[in-house]
């Protein structure tokens, strides 16, 4: 007979994460931040490790190799960098330079997961997970020198995914979940109606858009059992297409008000359309020894369905703000390695290669300054009493040099197309604890 939790044990721990998921914070956009075991071997192995019940994220299928009911809550501190240096951005009348101030973009996250597992019965393993799969937030002064193509950059999901699995037999099982993601997005930017109304004073308004939605996705998976020692795992999860609506909201200075008597820049309602992408991932895990084992795993990401961001105004007036964004597909390679120093600890590390989607200076922003990053990830796990069990992670990321040459695109109002040109100096610091409780 299957024997349940007390629901006040599984409520306390979901509560515990969406406190945590609701802070609008993340550093980056799609983020492998989901487990803090994982973090400790960089994902290496991600969907051929099933060790806990993080798997339902990383590979549905391996969840009936956990025993009995299991439930984890996870939280992760981000504490990125990205700073800009200035290399001559410009705005379009006279090509002068444009005023403001270098600045660092990057905010600390605190990011949550929770996953809980239920055996039915020898075959059939229900699972059921809670986290973040993308995120962003990335804020300037209003008065930095790019404020004309960013201010806020705020974009969070969370994503609620029930799954099962099924075990053929020793050697081979599968699984199969369902994803609905919510996403909440806000974006704010300064607007130069000094060039608009051609005043030589600055005269900057401000532009702040806000939408959310709810759709829904899949993921499934595979898990290969080749001998006692080697497993092999690999996972899929589809693309999720979003509509976002929501407001626009302008400030427009007493001078500039002339512009607004056509009727643009007013108060309106704005739609958006995001992709965000599918990926699969490749994982391996073999044991060496009783104390030692490593693990490896390549991951396809498809950001070509990330071409351009644009955002459709309800005002017929207001023309669409458009960002081209050609992103490319990427891969992640991560290797790791373990390491049972006794029965309660357990001793992880990792290193991983992690491609950027960006395609060259002209098609960075400083919404998404991402560039190549390279990780280096050590954790453990301590075994506080049979059933009860702490991980830790750390990962410091070191980011490539990111050069932007970026171009406000508008057909409407050639005047507003500055010309933002630097370099950001980037590097991620994440820290992670997770508990995990079978019952």
């Amino acid at each position: 007979m299957v024997k349940y939790p007390a629901i006040s044990s599984i409520l306390a721990f979901l509560l515990l994460n969406l406190s945590i998921i609701n802070q609008p914070h993340a550093a980056g956009f799609a983020l492998i931040e989901n487990s803090a075991s994982g973090m400790g071997t960089a994902f290496a192995g991600g969907s051929a490790i099933a060790d806990d019940a993080s798997t339902v994220y990383f590979n549905p299928a391996g969840i009936v190799r956990l025993s009995g009911e299991q439930a984890i809550a996870a939280a992760h501190f981000v504490a990125p960098q990205a700073k800009f240096k200035n290399q001559g951005s410009t705005a379009v009348i006279g090509n002068a330079p444009l005023s403001g101030g270098n600045d660092d973009g990057g905010q600390n996250a605190l990011l949550g997961n929770f996953y809980y597992t239920l055996p039915i019965d020898d075959k059939l393993t229900f699972g059921f997970g809670v986290n973040t799969p993308f995120g962003l937030e990335i804020t300037y002064d209003k008065n930095w020198v790019g404020r004309y193509h960013a201010v806020e950059s705020n974009l969070l999901t969370a994503n609620f995914n029930p799954s099962v699995a099924y075990q053929f037999n020793d050697k081979f099982s599968v699984g199969f979940g369902l994803s609905g993601q919510y996403i909440d997005v806000t974006l704010s930017s300064a607007i130069d109606f000094g060039s608009l109304v051609g005043v030589p004073q600055q005269l900057d308004g401000f532009a702040k858009l806000t939408g959310d939605d709810f759709s829904f996705g899949f993921n499934t998976g595979a898990l290969f059992q080749l001998n006692k020692s080697t497993r092999f795992g690999i996972a899929y999860r589809s693309e999720i297409k979003h509509t976002l609506k929501g407001d626009a909201n302008f400030t427009v200075p007493d001078a500039a008000s002339p512009v607004t008597a056509g009727g643009a820049f007013v108060d309106t309602g704005i739609t958006a359309k995001v992709s965000l992408p599918q990926t699969i991932s490749v994982s391996g895990f073999h044991e060496i020894n009783n104390d030692i084992a490593v693990m490896a795993d390549i991951t396809w990401t498809g950001w070509n369905s990330f071409q351009e961001l644009r955002i459709q105004y309800d005002n017929p007036v207001q023309p669409d703000s458009v960002t081209t964004e050609d992103w490319n597909n990427v891969y992640r390679i991560a290797i790791g390695a373990q390491y049972q120093l006794n029965n309660q600890w357990l001793l992880r590390t990792g290193i991983a290669y992690d491609e950027s989607p960006v395609p060259s200076a002209e098609r960075r922003t400083p919404r998404l300054p991402g560039s190549d990053r390279k990780w280096l990830s050590f954790g453990a796990s301590y075994a506080l009493r049979e059933n009860i069990k702490i991980d830790m992670g750390y990962t410091h990321i070191f980011a490539s040099d990111a050069r932007i040459n970026n171009t406000l695109e508008s057909d409407a109002l050639p005047v507003l197309e500055a010309t933002l040109t630097g370099v950001y100096e980037a590097s991620v610091d994440i820290l992670s604890v997770q508990l995990e409780y079978q019952f």
